[in-house]
């Protein structure tokens, strides 16, 4: 077979034509720390099974690229489904209920609840292992859609066969391993081999599947359990039932069905009630509570949900004060820098906290105090004669990213204060096996947002979407337990809306560009979900946050 020259990450490789890219993977294995799971090429990512059929550079990645860690936990996932049907049976069902700090949080139902001990556990280990020592292959096999719902039915998989019933592509792509076949949204690695680091653990009513950490490919992820983040996942998997949707074939099939403005009416209800506690709780803790912080990340709906909690308030007969953070920031030749040189308006310094405590505690002991007005165009500080003081029944609300970081408010009593953490955690998955990423979710909303109300186009905003993460991975996730109160801005709804605003920016994206393979990943991911229009969403909703239309200023 004639043999070829191969550019691979700065080298030159010999080898075959018809080779594939794990074959070429094996060049570049002391570049790469952990194991190989993905190709790029073209600007196009590439699954190690593939082959080889252009000259151009080829890039490979392992666990510490987010699109190849995605890989390595698709591929885990389908060990722990097949173990737990070779183990429990072929009417065993196994659903991937959310994501908590990386690890997958999973259920076992046979149809009912299986008890899940630590010798189960072990047994289903083990049978993954058995897989990874064989180093079993991981096959696509690409069919027709009609013989994908058919095999998904004989295997018990209804979730699947409903979902490929909205597909619009007439063949579908599922995977099998030694005669088990699933289906799975992304790339998938070659085989069981590389998949060596993972671990089950007990963990509320199921377990939960972990994984290795980026940073140590041979270690696990740490983890620490987040009881207040896992018992609002809890809370929203009843909301999922009260609303009969928990995937997408069934958020589907209430569009068609006409039934897609009660689901709208009964999520806002759920949302509206929420607030309202929330608002009950400040009320209880009102003759100690004097400052209420909200936080949360990106495109959490973190203003409309400030808004609402104030109207809520004002019934109970409290007058809240909002006050900006962004009005406390340091003069601008004074903001902390990155590694990089560049000004980092994100970190707890770029705040002038001294002057924000002052502020605070004056206005807590009932004196007048004028506040300040940051000028973003002269990065400087003014006053301009806005005065405030808050009397009996009067509370002071603060919405940023440092909200839940007691540095932020260092000199006012834990006692005056209630924390509330913000985020849009979805409880909606794509399929029992197939679940929806938060940041996906939150990023949608930001690109609809950005084209919208703030001039920017689609790659604008993926291009800076990973220092956005970044930068919450510091300042909220690590205080999101400090919270009195956490409050999940999901709406079960809200991709059926946001896809047809968001799907023309994402097309807009070229291939040429580095922004798409994010794009072509989230055009596909929205191409499971029929549109719906959002005409009967009410003008207090956090989603009008997004698409327009809101009654608050936002």
């Amino acid at each position: 077979m004639e043999s070829k020259t191969w550019n691979i990450m700065g080298r030159s490789v010999q080898a075959p034509e018809g080779v594939t890219f794990a074959e070429m993977a094996k060049e570049v294995a002391d570049q790469i720390q952990g194991p190989i799971l993905l190709a790029r090429q073209e600007n196009h990512l590439r699954e190690l099974s593939q082959t080889v059929c252009t000259s151009e550079e080829i890039t490979f990645y392992g666990i510490e690229n987010d699109e190849a860690m995605r890989v390595y936990r698709r591929g885990v996932l389908f060990l722990m489904v097949k173990a737990v049907r070779e183990t429990l049976g072929a009417d065993a069902l196994v659903v991937v209920e959310h994501s908590l700090q990386k690890n997958l949080y999973c259920e076992i139902r046979r149809p009912k609840m299986v008890v899940m001990t630590e010798q189960l556990l072990r047994e289903l280990e083990a049978c993954m292992r058995t897989y990874v020592a064989a180093d079993l292959p991981i096959v696509k096999r690409t069919m027709r859609k009609e013989d994908a719902r058919e095999i998904a039915c004989r295997q018990g998989m209804q979730d699947k066969a409903e979902l490929f019933r909205y597909r619009r592509a007439s063949n579908v792509n599922l995977y099998e391993l030694d005669g088990f076949y699933d289906y799975f949204y992304g790339y998938m690695p070659p085989s069981c081999g590389c998949l060596q680091v993972f671990s089950l653990m007990a963990y509320e009513n199921g377990f939960l599947l972990r994984f290795p950490d980026p940073k140590q490919p041979n270690h696990l992820r740490a983890f620490t359990n987040p009881q207040k983040i896992s018992a609002m996942f809890l809370e929203q998997m009843r909301w999922c039932q009260l609303m009969g949707v928990s995937n997408v074939a069934e958020l589907n099939r209430t569009i068609t069905e006409g039934r897609f403005g009660d689901l709208i009416r009964i999520n806002e209800a759920l949302h509206e009630k929420k607030v309202a506690e929330i608002a009950d709780m400040i009320e209880q803790r009102l003759h100690q509570v004097r400052v209420v912080l909200i936080a949360g990340p990106s495109s959490s709906g973190k203003t409309t949900f400030a808004n609402r909690l104030c109207v809520q308030l004002q019934v109970l007969g409290i007058r809240p004060h909002k006050i900006s953070l962004d009005d406390y920031f340091v003069e601008r030749e004074n903001t902390p820098v990155d590694e990089n040189g560049k000004r980092n308006y994100e970190h707890i310094q770029a705040l002038d906290l001294p002057l924000l405590n002052r502020d605070l505690k004056r206005l807590i002991a009932g004196e007048e105090v004028e506040l300040p007005y940051y000028n973003f165009i002269s990065g400087k500080r003014e006053y301009n004669g806005h005065t405030m003081r808050l009397q009996d029944g009067e509370i002071l609300v603060l919405e940023g990213i440092h909200g839940l970081n007691d540095q932020l408010t260092t000199e006012i009593a834990a006692e005056q204060k209630f924390k509330i953490f913000i985020s849009a955690m979805t409880q909606l998955n794509v399929d029992d096996h197939n679940r929806i990423s938060t940041s996906d979710s939150r990023l949608i909303r930001r690109i609809v947002r950005d084209h919208q109300f703030r001039g920017r186009d689609a790659a604008e905003t993926i291009r800076t979407w990973n220092d956005v993460t970044e930068g919450e991975a510091v300042n909220i996730f690590p205080y999101q337990e400090n919270a009195d109160v956490v409050f999940n801005s999901a709406t079960i709804y809200e991709l059926s809306v946001l896809k047809q605003y968001a799907e023309p920016q994402l097309f807009f994206i070229r291939e040429d560009q580095p922004e798409y393979i994010t794009a072509k990943r989230l055009i596909k991911f929205l191409g499971y979900f029929l549109a719906a229009p959002g005409t009967e969403i009410p003008n207090n909703s956090l989603i009008k946050e997004f698409i327009g239309g809101s009654c608050f200023k936002v």
